[in-house]
């Protein structure tokens, strides 16, 4: 017979192909990036190095630039987070029940999920610039007064960026809540009804706080992908006008491109303390707020 530590060898010898690779391009980068936070290490100091200690972290906290790409992102973060949630909870209430063409609105919700970001963000530039899709359809009903760049000033700039993300999440959300809805015993509803409760009643007492595990997730999920959005920023202002719609990862990114790789590792690891700092309080937050079904 088989020893203990004979049969617990296979499962971690197969699990060790991910264990390098997930080592390999997720842990060994972030300490190297931790490492070079602390060194000049730019494209005049390519192969040479210096320390200079804590001074990149000291520089970006003094840049206003930084500043408003922190702002920027809880901003974004919070908004998207919010919405999202909120839609995806409402769409989820509305599909859950059985209805003819209930799976084509199911499918329709989700559909933007699984459509690239670059292309959104590039469909959606054609439709909000000065002669975009937008202005002309403004024009065509008589309300050119309405017409503006909507990607050239940080209010219609920062709103739309918003719009579009929750547009594309919301349906994410939905699927979530559509789990945490159908494993909710029908036994509690009947009970409740049983008991003279009305519909609101049910939803407050019964619906949800046995949706607290989907809220859990759906917020996790969605506060972290706020806090390291790029893709979208970049594909519809590149963080313009100017920097006035700059978030941390395009201020990493940028920052990189300009060759000022240290600058750029100490911005990277401050954005992975904000996220992890944020995810860990709010998910024990929210799961001390979950009841025992």
């Amino acid at each position: 017979m088989k020893s203990k530590n004979q049969r617990t060898a296979y499962p971690l010898w197969l699990a060790g192909p991910g264990l390098l690779v997930y080592s390999l391009f997720f842990i060994v980068p972030i300490f190297t990036a931790f490492g070079y936070s602390f060194t000049n290490w730019n494209l005049d100091h390519m192969h040479i190095a210096s320390w200079v200690g804590i001074s990149n972290f000291v520089s970006l906290l003094k840049d206003e630039i930084f500043l408003r790409s922190i702002a920027n992102t809880l901003i974004f973060a919070l908004f998207t987070t919010f919405f999202k949630t909120l839609i995806g909870l409402l769409l989820a209430l509305l599909v859950v029940k059985k209805f003819p063409g209930n799976s084509i609105f199911r499918t329709l919700f989700y559909l933007p999920c699984v459509l690239s970001t670059m292309i959104v963000g590039l469909l959606f530039t054609a439709i909000l610039k000065q002669d975009g899709l937008l202005n002309n359809l403004l024009n065509s009903l008589g309300l050119s007064s309405l017409t503006r760049d909507w990607l050239g000033s940080y209010g219609s700039a920062m709103a739309w960026i918003i719009i579009v993300e929750i547009w594309m999440w919301a349906g994410f959300s939905m699927f979530i809540f559509i789990s945490g809805l159908q494993a909710i015993s029908k036994d509690y509803y009947e009970s409740a009804q049983l008991e003279g409760a009305t519909s609101w009643q049910q939803f407050r007492h019964i619906t949800m706080p046995l949706l607290a595990p989907s809220f859990t997730v759906v917020t996790t999920l969605n506060i972290t992908g706020g806090l390291k959005v790029f893709d979208l920023v970049y594909a519809l202002t590149g963080g313009g006008p100017g920097f006035d719609t700059q978030v941390l990862s395009t201020y990493v990114y940028r920052a990189f491109s300009m060759g000022q790789l240290g600058r750029s590792s100490a911005a990277a690891i401050l954005l992975s303390i904000l996220v992890v700092a944020i995810t860990f309080l709010l998910n024990r937050f929210l799961k001390s707020r979950e009841v025992e079904t």
